[in-house]
């Protein structure tokens, strides 16, 4: 089981409801992993302080051209839908920066004057919060290209467990990336006219990917109906609500586990899981 957690916006308590959610079903089993996929600004450790156990770097090739053998045919150039190689002059000139690393310019040079070299584009780190198996990615500072570190914190799923994967904010690539092949998507969403336009984007993405899916509404009182009108009329399962609770808040702000601080919310994680069973099993 592939859990996603996702939100359209930021600041919804997205990584609150992931890592709480992972803890829970940790207390119950020993086959949960948690996997922060936003590389961007990943900060589910704050929360679940795992041991580090191991740490990689994750490689993005990128073109390097021969000039000996180039015959300035151009074809890479004409290929590439990131201006990341360009013929300029009597030149071929690599922007990596811009490679997206897809190889085309590879495959359509007839000289195979063109191969790849391997450039860092950010780490990968693993380690256990308990019995949680945890892992994050951390993209570069000044790096563009968020996917493949995704890519390679999904390849550490193990099969045949529950893995919650804390995916970034929004309706981009990386998101894309992220809520890729997952069983299940959680979106977690707050009822102010914000959330419920961008909830109506995440809806409508969701719906085109054919990914099975339920909204979460964390602060539920602090705004209207909207929210749960709004799934309502789309026939759209609400999995759970959480109050607007200065325990809450102030146990986030601490770095500290909301079941941990205040135990009665366990109940509202492990009920969200049974939930999540019963909308596949329709």
């Amino acid at each position: 089981m592939k859990i996603a957690v996702a939100s359209g916006k930021g600041g919804t308590g997205k990584t609150t409801v992931a890592t709480n959610f992972a803890l829970a079903l940790s207390r119950n089993r020993d086959d949960v992993g948690y996997f922060d996929c936003d590389v961007e600004e990943p900060n589910g450790h704050i929360f679940l302080k795992p041991q580090i156990i191991k740490r990689n770097s994750v490689f993005l090739p990128v073109p390097e051209v021969d000039q000996d053998l180039c015959t300035l045919c151009g074809k890479c150039s004409e290929i590439c839908q990131y201006s990341a190689i360009v013929q300029l002059g009597q030149k071929i000139l690599v922007f990596p920066e811009m490679c997206s690393g897809c190889g085309g310019c590879l495959w359509v040079c007839p000289e195979k004057a063109i191969s790849e070299i391997n450039r860092e584009i950010g780490k990968l780190e693993n380690g256990k919060s308990g019995n949680i198996k945890f892992v994050h990615g951390i993209l570069n500072v000044g790096q563009t290209r968020a996917p493949p570190v995704i890519k390679a914190v999904k390849e550490e799923i193990v099969k045949d467990s529950i893995s919650i994967i804390d995916a970034p904010p929004g309706t981009s690539c990386p998101v894309i990336e992220s809520i890729k092949g997952v069983d299940f998507v959680v979106l977690v969403t707050e009822p102010t006219p914000f959330g419920l336009s961008d909830l109506r984007l995440t809806v409508e993405m969701l719906s085109k990917l054919k990914i099975p899916f339920g909204v979460l509404i964390n602060r539920y009182d602090i705004g209207n109906n909207e929210v749960s009108r709004f799934c309502s009329g789309r026939n759209i399962r609400l999995l759970s609500k959480i109050p607007d609770d200065i325990r809450i808040a102030k146990s986030y702000s601490k770095g500290e586990m909301i079941i941990s601080v205040i135990p009665e919310y366990e109940k509202v994680f492990n009920n969200l899981y049974n939930e999540i069973i019963e909308e596949l099993s329709r």
